[in-house]
């Protein structure tokens, strides 16, 4: 898959998601085997009004490189103005956002809510790409809704826009993230477009990440969901890939995975904000692991980022303990 000068060989990307994929946690991801990482959708009515909120999601660092601004909207003048703004950042290329499914989004005539109109949809993208000079892509869905399946027309009039990929969730609007995702309309896609195919949904594990690009021929998979979880994916299903196996992390990398993911977001976010809203990911970092809710249940308590070393470290202790009494409890009844 080539997108400008970045080429990359079955691809495994992370998706772009809202309060998730900020700076801290794509510099974790991309550490651990992401090959694309992409911003959480910026407004592109915040970005030209200077937005603070807005204009702090442009940030990008050499060391997650490649990286996609993603911007969502529903004017195309002000997707265009906004394009040249995060074109300013210097990403690698930028993402237009019309898949995005939730409520507030769809109001504002943004998202999957341009699937509504693929001449408007046409219209804005070729704005978009108009005003920049460096690559752009699209992310969308099959259809507004099951009985309004018309990814194949738009994918092939987005083609001629001059767009270098589209990420297609396999998913309608209608759907949102339940339901049986249609991978099978991925391989329709490729068949009538020549530019890289991007498969999103459903890709939660090295296995599903095989069988998607094993099922669909696709160029590249992105995870979103699966990676909030489970940050360490990126390494197993490249892993997986290799060698047909692949190893889950051990507690001690688990923890200085997380601390160093968190000292990212002190450092990008303060103190303050960076520990308040980092609490959301500790699940995913302490996840199956044995009494993980009581250390969690201290963690979202804390508001400095020495306590928080300290009770993970603990828990650490905890568990090698709690392993090694395992271990002579099994000796024993084996004796």
């Amino acid at each position: 898959m080539q997108i400008g000068n970045i080429q990359v060989d079955k691809g495994v990307l992370l998706a772009p998601m809202e309060d998730v994929t900020d700076l801290p946690f794509r510099l974790v991801c991309k550490r651990l085997g992401a090959d694309i990482v992409y911003t959480e959708f910026i407004s592109s009515e915040g970005l030209v009004r200077d937005a603070k909120r807005s204009v702090q999601k442009l940030a990008v660092e050499e060391e997650e490189r490649p990286v996609a601004i993603q911007i969502f909207g529903g004017h195309g003048q002000t997707m265009a103005e906004a394009a040249i703004r995060a074109e300013a950042a210097g990403p690698d290329f930028i993402d237009i956002n019309c898949g995005c499914w939730v409520k507030n989004v769809v109001q504002r005539n943004a998202g999957a809510a341009l699937l509504k109109d693929p001449d408007g949809m046409v219209e804005l993208v070729q704005q978009v790409v108009d005003a920049v000079d460096m690559p752009v892509t699209v992310k969308t869905r099959l259809g507004w809704d099951k009985n309004n399946i018309n990814i194949l027309e738009v994918a092939k009039r987005l083609e001629q826009t001059g767009i270098q990929a589209l990420a297609l969730h396999a998913r309608t609007r209608d759907m949102g993230h339940r339901g049986q995702v249609m991978w099978e309309w991925i391989a329709k896609v490729k068949d009538a477009i020549s530019i890289p195919v991007i498969l999103n949904g459903d890709v939660v594990s090295p296995e599903t990440a095989k069988q998607a690009f094993d099922e669909t021929g696709c160029d590249a998979v992105m995870i979103g969901r699966a990676a909030i979880a489970n940050p360490f994916i990126f390494r197993q299903v490249k892993s997986y890939f290799e060698t047909g196996a692949y190893a889950e992390p051990d507690i001690q990398e688990r923890i200085e995975i997380c601390l160093e993911h968190l000292r990212h977001s002190l450092k990008f976010k303060g103190e303050y904000y960076g520990i308040i809203e980092f609490r959301k990911y500790y699940s995913g970092y302490l996840k199956g692991m044995y009494n993980a809710a009581n250390a969690r249940r201290d963690l979202v308590t804390y508001k400095e980022y020495a306590e928080i070393e300290d009770r993970l470290y603990q828990y650490r202790e905890e568990l090698q303990d709690y392993r090694a009494r395992r271990e002579a409890e099994q000796a024993i009844h084996v004796g």
